[in-house]
């Protein structure tokens, strides 16, 4: 009682400003460790034939039908508006300016290696992401994990692992189809706003020809792991969720997480490219 009471009221400030430090970056870390810990697991469980049973495959092509398919009419929409803002300004502007062969490497470099991976991103973290962290957090908080470990199963991988590699999947496809759509509706938009000199067929292929070797690798890579991390970071936040929890809190922060993780992957693999 002496020491404590020796202890100056400034010295004990310090000290909890010590500890709010420390219990914050304990947090963080801690987040870090366990997203690692779970992106190497799923790579590890998936490449194991004995980890898909019946009810993690039915688990899977749920996950998937609901990523892919319920992305679908947003990636479209978003799409249809991305070629008429983006493309078909592009293809009137570098037209008008007499530089159309730009019109190629302007788009890969812009569209296909920066936007349709973060909009595709921010659309499956948006639309079924959020629908992740609150069915996680529903069986967190009304304790279902505890019943489904009495019973024997493996929560990570039929909890887990089929919605990483299903939102992985999800992205991939959603981003070609996202690129597709957005080139032709640009394309289509920007013969109505002026005469293009060029068919339709050599458009797409001017694009395909300002793209080198890296981009056929890097916009399949910035979308299989922006869909993989936005699994990882959903199911983390969904599964870590404690008592005291509720799932309106959890839904803001599995988003939030969510967009930085999006932004922090698409920067390191542009960067590595």
């Amino acid at each position: 009682m002496n020491a404590v009471a020796a202890i100056s009221p400034e010295a004990r400030g310090i000290r909890r400003m010590l500890a709010s430090i420390g219990r914050f970056t304990r947090r963080r870390v801690t987040f870090l460790l366990r997203l690692a810990a779970l992106a190497w697991g799923v790579l590890r469980e998936a490449a194991r034939p004995l980890s898909w049973r019946p009810m993690v495959r039915a688990e899977f092509r749920r996950i998937l039908r609901q990523a892919a398919g319920g992305g679908l009419p947003a990636t479209l929409i978003t799409a249809v508006l991305v070629g008429l803002v983006m493309v078909s300004q592009a293809l009137y502007w570098l037209g008008e300016a007499g530089e159309e062969e730009l019109v190629g490497s302007v788009l890969v470099t812009i569209l296909v290696r920066e936007v349709a991976p973060l909009l595709i991103g921010l659309i499956v973290l948006g639309r079924s992401g959020a629908v992740t962290a609150g069915e996680l957090g529903s069986v967190q908080l009304n304790r279902q994990t505890r019943v489904l470990s009495g019973q024997g199963v493996d929560l990570f991988t039929l909890l887990v692992m089929p919605r990483v590699i299903a939102f992985a999947l999800a992205s991939f496809a959603l981003g070609i189809i996202f690129v597709f759509v957005a080139l032709i509706v640009g394309f289509v938009a920007g013969s109505l706003l002026g005469p293009i000199q060029s068919s339709i067929f050599s458009f797409l292929d001017r694009v395909l020809e300002a793209m080198r070797a890296a981009d056929f690798l890097l916009l399949p890579a910035k979308l299989l792991s922006i869909g993989y991390i936005v699994a990882l970071v959903v199911c983390l936040t969904g599964l870590s969720a404690e008592s005291g929890d509720r799932l309106t809190e959890l839904l803001p922060r599995a988003f939030a997480r969510g967009v930085l993780t999006i932004m922090l992957v698409s920067l390191v693999l542009s960067l590595a490219a």
